[in-house]
């Protein structure tokens, strides 16, 4: 396996290894999180230091479907002694989908002093690193958070109906079973309520893992990201494009890719994705 710095990618800084985290993990200036899809597995085992953000219950109004406000996520990042200098490093398992998302709503708050672990909690585990079940505490800290800007990285319905009536590309980051309308959620998943399958017409198929190397859960590099999204897809750089899944979690991976590792200006999430679109009235759909 290649280095970070060796695989070409747009913005090399955006990612660190293994490595360089067990050298940080007493480093007071760095702050380790991890957000997992099982909530079982920090208090199972995490990274010494590390704390949890649970994507549900942390990041997510609790009543409204809309994520924390300046206040909200500010009062967290206080808690988790994190200030607006502290370098956040995320990671976490199915190959970083959560850590991506966590990372992403960093952004929507401009909390740009941000790194994602490559290979998250699957790399780190199969080094034989270190694990622990102490839930560390630290001082609270003073963060005044800006207000949320969602009008750079996160799509809205409307805007993707614009979106898709213009002919701009999308790409459909689920299973090929959700994407022909065959499933209407993940493989191996519950139903989750959404009353139509298929896929917003003209959305590319290109599922979220193929970004990723299975057997340690690192980014693949980015000639090998090229080949997927501009020779297999015909995308550019250039495109203003939208990515999304079911709830904008595994399309917040694409969105880490598109946007850092090969460096796209103009990408955005919608996090509504398939649990709205599917259920939304006079939506077009495609099978």
């Amino acid at each position: 396996m290649s280095t970070i710095a060796e695989r070409g990618y747009a913005k090399p800084d955006v990612l660190v290894g293994t490595d360089w985290v067990a050298e940080h993990l007493n480093d007071a200036s760095v702050r380790i999180v991890e957000s997992n899809e099982d909530p079982l597995l920090y208090p199972s085992g995490h990274i010494p230091g590390a704390v949890q953000i649970d994507w549900a219950l942390d990041l997510n109004d609790q009543v409204r479907r809309d994520y924390l406000n300046k206040e909200q996520f500010g009062a967290l990042m206080a808690k988790n002694g994190i200030s607006r200098d502290t370098t956040v490093v995320f990671y976490g398992d199915k190959s970083n989908w959560w850590a991506t998302y966590a990372f992403w709503i960093f952004q929507l708050f401009g909390h740009t002093n941000a790194k994602v672990m490559d290979g998250g909690r699957l790399k780190w585990e199969k080094e034989g690193r270190d694990l622990t079940r102490e839930a560390k505490t630290y001082a609270a800290t003073t963060y005044n958070a800006p207000e949320r800007d969602d009008s750079k990285i996160r799509a809205f319905r409307g805007q993707v109906q614009e979106h898709q009536a213009a002919g701009r590309p999308m790409v459909d980051v689920r299973s090929p079973a959700e994407y022909s309308g065959e499933k209407t959620h993940m493989p191996e998943y519950p139903q989750e309520g959404v009353l139509r399958g298929g896929h917003i017409p003209g959305a590319q198929s290109v599922p979220w893992a193929r970004a990723a190397n299975p057997e340690d859960g690192t980014f693949k590099s980015s000639d090998e990201l090229k080949a997927i999204y501009e020779g297999e897809k015909g995308l550019k750089s250039s495109d203003n494009i939208v990515a999304y899944c079911r709830i904008g979690e595994r399309s917040s991976h694409t969105w880490f890719v598109l946007s850092y590792l090969l460096g796209y200006p103009t990408v955005r999430n919608y996090d509504g994705s398939w649990t709205e679109w599917g259920n939304s009235v006079g939506l077009p759909i495609e099978k």
